[in-house]
């Protein structure tokens, strides 16, 4: 996937986790003449690529961080918060998501107005303090402080820049750069509960959380230092909100389809360790490994259906995989072996990937026009922001994890992906008698 902008400043206001595919006939219709063309990308070279490894680190102590709650939660409900239920101690995961979107929304205009390592360095403060008041923590409200919203927070104003600042260093290699920088997220995702699983009985809880927040230190030091904004602030930035957005019936749909899908999406994240080891009675090693198959298969998730999606559209392309998202979240019901759910954690981490990766290009397909496109993503992310925060929760109330009752959850997740699935699909409909053409 590719941002195909002759105006590189109308990218930077973007608030999204991934690059988005825009049209010739769109990018005309961005006003460009109130103020001189900025100097063409250097499409590579040391400090073009430089931004790409920084990126990388970003999108690893954010989007990395938050998909490894899953580790986290299975240890809060063994050890840590062992007296309180596994639908309170999700909102601590699903806090951090919550934030992530929405305090992308009020970031967006902050990084308009070039501050970008002023949100770098905000970001790395409050996700390494949030980790190291975790490694603190002994009481259920010290935890959803620091691990909740601390790391929210703070990761949402690591993701924003991660993704805006490649695209303006690069045209024909933008969609490798973007490609790069998306796979952060996941591949963090792999490396944190692995690091996790190996120090947790040698060091236990507190330090092995502490080595994570170093190991957060590190890279997110490094991006520091390497990041640097290319174009000068705007005279104006983007606002936060289009209340005209509201009036679209197509935008509309794909809002409510994506609230659907992020209340069902993540209850494998979260509960597929406790899966393995009070359903399965598989050992630990397992349990913990989970997640990170999970996140390792979203890797070619988050990138491979962009192609994809170059050729055949987005809308064409999401609603197929939302299809198959359903499928197996209402298969997982009736998988009973380790072997079974190795290979549902495969393929529903890809297609998970795809769902969070494809809806920036959904957007700006649905868009007027460039200049509002990081608005109406801003807007749309507040209702997946919502459906994340809500889902599991609701979820975890439906588990009995002392009786191994699983599936009254597993079908309440499956539902309402399936609903998203479904309104996904009255989008493309919409759009087709729209006489938008077939791809899209």
């Amino acid at each position: 996937m590719s941002i195909s902008t002759e105006n590189d400043e109308d990218i930077r206001g973007v608030s999204l986790e991934v690059p988005i595919a825009v049209s010739d006939e769109k990018q005309s219709s961005v006003e460009t003449a109130t103020r001189p063309s900025p100097p063409p990308p250097p499409d590579g070279g040391l400090m073009a690529w430089l931004q790409v490894a920084g990126a990388f680190f970003l999108f690893f102590n954010s989007w990395g961080v938050v998909n490894t709650f899953g580790v986290f939660q299975s240890y809060y409900e063994d050890v840590l918060l062992a007296k309180y239920s596994a639908s309170s101690i999700s909102w601590i995961g699903t806090i951090q998501g919550f934030c992530l979107f929405l305090a992308g929304v009020v970031v967006g205009p902050v990084f308009d107005k070039g501050h970008l390592k002023v949100l770098i360095t905000i970001g790395t403060f409050l996700v390494v303090f949030g980790l190291m008041m975790t490694s603190l923590s002994t009481e259920y409200y010290q935890v959803f402080l620091a691990h909740g919203l601390s790391v929210g927070i703070g990761c949402a104003f690591l993701f924003l820049p991660s993704i805006a600042i490649v695209a303006t260093y690069f045209t024909t290699h933008r969609a490798l750069a973007m490609g790069i920088t998306a796979s952060g997220g996941s591949i963090g995702a792999v490396i944190y509960p692995v690091i996790f699983h190996k120090l947790i009985d040698r060091l236990g809880f507190g330090w092995t959380t502490r080595v994570i927040a170093f190991v957060a230190l590190g890279g997110l030091c490094f991006s520091i230092a390497v990041m640097k904004m290319r174009l000068s602030p705007p005279k104006h930035s983007r606002s936060m909100f289009d209340f005209s957005a509201l009036k679209e019936i197509p935008f509309l749909v794909f809002c409510f389809g994506l609230f659907f899908v992020f209340t069902g999406l993540y209850f494998p994240f979260f509960y597929l360790p406790s899966y393995f080891s009070v359903f399965l009675h598989s050992d630990t090693n397992i349990a913990f490994y989970s997640i990170a198959i999970l996140n390792a298969a979203s890797v070619f998730g988050r990138i491979t259906p962009g192609i994809l999606a170059d050729r055949i559209g987005s809308i064409n392309t999401i609603v197929p995989i939302s299809a198959i998202a359903t499928i197996l979240a209402f298969a997982w019901i009736g998988i009973r072996n380790e072997a079974g759910t190795i290979v549902f954690a495969c393929i529903y981490g890809y297609a998970s990937g795809a769902l969070v990766s494809l809806p920036p290009t959904i957007v700006a397909h649905l868009a007027p026009n460039m200049s509002v496109v990081g608005t109406w993503l801003g807007m749309c992310f507040i209702f997946a922001g919502l459906g994340l925060l809500i889902g599991n929760p609701i979820a975890g109330a439906l588990l009995n994890l002392q009786d191994a009752v699983f599936w009254k959850a597993q079908l309440f997740c499956a539902v309402m992906v399936a609903a998203g699935m479904i309104l996904l699909a009255g989008l493309r409909l919409l759009k087709y008698n729209q006489a938008d053409g077939w791809k899209m």
